[in-house]
């Protein structure tokens, strides 16, 4: 049955597929890239092969020429099977689009094949130890010296960080432009380029799997030509996609809820207390159908903002509201399934302990909660400005 009323068999048979692959060749080993604190580079070559990275690509750079709606798809079934591997959603819907909307001819030729094998691991590098949603406020330099960009600054909580092999960086090609964001330019700069370097893999709470890195760049000399768009758009640019990002982020969400009310519902029922299923008592009885309710909510307002994103409207308000709502909600089902657990909620061989530890960073990244609902409020023109 297709999940949602825009889902033709094409997507079906697509989602079967990708299904049966990740059943083969992530599900088993999936705990033992938690483990490693990284997934490896061999997985993300099947991907390639498979067809299951960046499937909107133009047939002429190696992709299938389709739409978002294939990596909506993409980005429910890898979700399903661990929020670790948010990553190859970050490099499909996020990065690569980046390169197809704002690239030359000569830039999309060079590299959205390697990002279509899997040869080619994207990253955006936009957030900086000091700064966070603020990007107008980056301090990453890039200061034209002949034909290259001399580049000095640091990154942090960078996804794909390790296993990256081109980052896309934001930096400030004029530190005295005012307003500020009209400073802001990006980057394409590549693993090996003498200067820039990888930090260490970052410990987080949850997401083990997903590698997370600090990048540095001193005196970074990156050709000009690895410019992406024109110099003082990159801020523009920026804002353009995150509609975009900020939509997979309430689909990733919005999976993992309903991934974990699938899996306490069928805990509840074969655990007993008391004589009883745990089913059977009142209190779990009205705490799933709260969240089944919240779920179904989530999904029908969902529905409605990829088919409008599809369209090519604009929905940056819903998509605020989408993402702020779904990943509250995720974090909330997280606890309460957690605690219609038990004690076993709180052990590791327990998928719901990986997902307590997992939601909480969703209203965190692609700009926090508290951006979202500013987002949301100045929109409404409650602030005295002009929308956002």
């Amino acid at each position: 049955m297709p999940r949602y009323r825009w889902e033709t068999e094409e997507h079906d048979l697509f989602r079967e597929s990708l299904r049966k692959f990740l059943e083969k060749e992530a599900v088993p080993h999936y705990e033992q890239w938690e483990q490693d604190r990284l997934i490896p580079k061999s997985f993300w070559k099947k991907l390639g092969e498979m067809g299951f990275l960046c499937p909107q690509v133009e047939e002429q750079y190696g992709g299938l020429g389709l739409d978002f709606s294939f990596g909506v798809v993409i980005e429910e079934e890898m979700e399903r099977v661990g929020a670790g591997l948010t990553g190859v959603g970050l490099h499909n819907d996020i990065v690569v689009p980046y390169i197809e909307s704002y690239g030359t001819e000569e830039q999309k030729k060079r590299f959205l094949p390697g990002c279509v094998t899997g040869d080619t691991i994207t990253a955006i590098a936009m957030t900086e130890p000091g700064t966070g949603s603020d990007l107008a406020n980056i301090r990453t330099t890039a200061i034209k010296d002949g034909d290259h960009y001399v580049v000095n600054g640091q990154k942090t909580f960078i996804t794909n960080g390790i296993n990256t092999n081109l980052a896309l960086v934001a930096v400030k090609t004029d530190p005295k432009a005012e307003p500020k964001h009209r400073g802001v330019s990006l980057l394409l700069i590549e693993e090996g380029t003498p200067g820039f370097t990888k930090g260490r893999k970052l410990d987080k709470v949850g997401m083990y799997s997903q590698d997370t890195a600090e990048l540095y760049f001193e005196d970074c000399r990156v050709p000009a030509s690895n410019l992406l768009g024109e110099e003082g758009k990159g801020f523009h640019y920026m804002m353009e996609k995150l509609q975009q990002e900020r939509l997979t982020v309430a689909i990733g969400a919005q999976t993992a809820m309903e991934d974990m009310l699938g899996i306490t519902i069928d805990y509840v029922k074969s655990r007993e207390a008391f004589g009883r299923p745990v089913a059977a008592f009142q209190n779990t009885q009205f705490t799933l159908a709260e969240l089944a309710t919240e779920a179904e909510l989530g999904k029908a307002f969902l529905e409605s903002l990829i088919a409008d994103h599809l369209e090519g409207k604009d929905i940056v308000t819903k998509v605020s509201m989408a993402k702020y709502w779904i990943t509250e909600t995720a974090r909330k089902a997280a606890a309460e399934c957690m605690q219609l657990h038990g004690g076993y909620g709180y052990m590791e061989e327990y998928k719901i302990a990986r997902w307590y530890r997992d939601i909480p960073v969703m209203s965190i990244y692609a700009g926090t909660n508290e951006i979202m609902k500013t987002i949301i409020a100045k929109n409404m023109g409650l602030s005295g400005g002009r929308k956002a």
